[in-house]
């Protein structure tokens, strides 16, 4: 089976078109079964009582409707955890991604690839998305050594398994790629079309940009660092005090020879502000290497529901045990 997860919310003019277009394909290209899961982020308009007409008409539609808006990363965990699929399909309900797309994705994933992202080659967007997009991709691929361009594209295909290794809060969406590579799993891109917006408007505005740039610190210290947190913090630590200790050092040899030397003014080090950025530079430091040992703790003794590793294949092995 086929599992297509659309979050949405406030889209109740593209629902319709988006469903039969969706039935079009899929029926056209005969892929097998499949499933449609429509994810309703707490829409304030007549959304929901859309997704209903459209569930009752075709029980391989299905809705799920939150009480509130919690956001797209909430929406598609939850159609991750209801998904059946061997493969899932990530689309957005604005009808800017085109549903023909499928085939070609799922093609993608059966040559061998465990994750298909879309590209959006010629972007109908206005130009105040296109161009911190394409700054905030360009500094996601040097900073997570994946080669992606367009880590926000909503079209994407995924196989169950790198699925369920991954934990979805905030705004992660836009770096499952990254999350299911740094586990082992191929990812792969693929152009996509793209269409111009016909109904309603972009939930998304200017503070996309500043979650969008948090975010990637959050991510490059959960891939990077989530299990020896201490290597970044104490390295940090470490240079703190370092730097501090050699500063210590000078000054102390100055103070020295200012007064054992003829000609000299002697030196009072309160009276120097480096003096004071020493004792700060240590006690930062001495915060980053104790801050590091208490991360280090949290990790070794908590209770984690992922593990630190992830196997691709066994043999003569009991998979209950792994």
């Amino acid at each position: 089976m086929i599992s297509i997860v659309i979050p949405l919310f406030n889209e109740q003019n593209s629902l319709e078109e988006l469903s039969q277009k969706i039935k079009e394909t899929l029926e056209k290209s005969q892929l097998g079964s499949f499933e449609v899961l429509f994810v309703d982020d707490g829409s304030t308009d007549q959304s929901w009582e859309v997704v209903e007409q459209i569930c009752k008409a075709d029980g391989r539609f299905k809705g799920l409707r939150f009480r509130r808006n919690f956001g797209k990363a909430a929406g598609l965990s939850a159609g991750f955890r209801q998904a059946k699929g061997r493969y899932v399909i990530t689309m957005d309900a604005d009808l800017q991604d085109d549903p023909s797309e499928i085939p070609r994705l799922i093609e993608k994933l059966e040559s061998g690839f465990d994750c298909v992202s879309g590209w959006k080659q010629t972007r109908y967007d206005p130009w105040h998305k296109r161009y911190p997009s394409l700054v905030f991709n360009g500094i996601l691929r040097r900073a997570t050594k994946l080669d992606l361009h367009d880590f926000n594209c909503g079209l994407k295909a995924y196989r169950r398994e790198a699925l369920n290794e991954i934990d979805l809060y905030g705004e992660m969406h836009r770096f499952i790629p990254v999350l299911v590579s740094t586990r082992g799993y191929r990812v792969a891109e693929l152009a996509v079309q793209h269409h111009p917006r016909v109904h309603g408007v972009s939930k998304y505005g200017i503070e996309r940009i500043l979650k969008g740039f948090l975010d990637l610190f959050t991510v490059v210290f959960l891939t990077r660092f989530r299990y020896r947190p201490q290597h970044l913090l104490g390295g940090i630590g470490f240079m703190a005090c370092g730097t501090a200790g050699t500063l210590l050092v000078i000054l102390s040899l100055l103070w020295i020879l200012s007064r054992t030397l003829d000609g000299w003014t002697p030196i009072n080090l309160h009276e120097r502000p480096i003096f004071y950025l020493t004792i700060i530079l240590f006690i930062a430091g001495l915060q980053f290497l104790s801050t590091g040992l208490l991360a280090e703790l949290v990790v070794a003794n908590a209770n984690r529901r992922l593990a630190a590793y992830s196997i691709r294949d066994t043999i003569n092995t009991n998979d209950e045990d792994l």
